[in-house]
């Protein structure tokens, strides 16, 4: 299981939250579903698709 990437205390916060502590669980969720949490802005989404990306995993739903 991989941490999750830096991406700001209170998007973490809001993903920890959620149950959501790995990239894995992350790749189980919709971007606009994570974007929905309070705390979760673009720039938080844009480190997670990267790192998600390089580890050969994306969003749910996506089609990239």
């Amino acid at each position: 299981m991989t941490a999750l990437p830096r991406i700001g205390r209170p998007a973490t916060q809001a993903l920890e939250l959620q149950g959501i502590t790995t990239l894995e669980v992350v790749a189980e969720r919709s971007e606009r579903e994570l974007l929905a949490l309070h705390g979760v802005g673009p720039k938080a989404i844009l480190i997670l698709r990267t790192e998600l990306k390089a580890r050969g995993l994306q969003f749910a739903g996506s089609d990239r």
